[in-house]
């Protein structure tokens, strides 16, 4: 079966489900859609995801958007023993839950900020760094004491909220003083199977052309 992540290397949306994938073990082709030349807008793409987003996860007959949506997918189709996501609907919401404030809190206030600044985005930055930081005050009281999000191991809550939350300084936000967040990020970076995102460079001002499709 043939399983592709067409995705923009820099992405973080991009990023969790490569990091799942490779969580899981899974084996997939990477197919980059270039956003700096505006690849998400090709009607061949479209007709993938409609929205003109990355990432898209194409898996057999399965096609689907939006990272949250392909990595819950993952999870019930891959994780044969409910390890990263429970089955039991209380202990499920509590991981999911996690996932929402990384699709709301966490990309409205990192995301928007990381976009602006690293990729020219219009944004109200100043707002969404006051979102991420009250995003992080919460992250950072959990973490402190918590050496996972949920289930005292590590879940799809982590999987979920890792990419941004390891992306704060480009969104203008260094984590110095969020001791808990620090060592929850190296314990995740030390996970079987863990792989970073690609390395990053600067936009320079011509390819300051990405939209909201990261």
């Amino acid at each position: 079966m043939t399983r592709i992540l067409y995705g923009f290397p820099l992405s973080g949306n991009t990023h969790r489900v490569r990091l799942f994938l490779s969580l899981l073990g899974l084996d997939y082709r990477e197919q980059k859609v270039n956003l700096m030349i505006g690849e998400h807008r090709h009607p061949e793409f479209l007709a993938l995801n409609p929205l003109g987003q990355v990432p898209v996860l194409v898996d057999g007959e399965v096609v689907l958007r939006d990272s949250h949506a392909i990595v819950h997918y993952l999870a019930r189709t891959y994780d044969r023993a409910d390890v990263w996501l429970p089955r039991e609907p209380a202990a499920e919401a509590r991981v999911l839950q996690w996932l929402f404030m990384d699709a709301n809190e966490l990309h409205n206030g990192l995301g928007l900020a990381r976009n602006h600044l690293a990729f020219g985005v219009a944004c109200d930055l100043v707002g969404a760094q006051a979102r991420a930081r009250a995003a992080l005050r919460v992250l950072e009281q959990r973490l402190t004491g918590e050496r996972w999000l949920e289930s005292g191991r590590p879940t799809l809550a982590d999987v979920a909220c890792y990419p941004l939350v390891r992306l704060a300084d480009q969104a203008g936000l260094p984590l110095s003083e969020s001791p808990g967040i620090a060592a929850w990020l190296t314990r995740a970076e030390a996970l079987p199977g863990f792989v970073r995102m690609p390395a990053w460079t600067s936009a320079t001002p011509g390819q300051r052309q990405v939209t909201s499709a990261l």
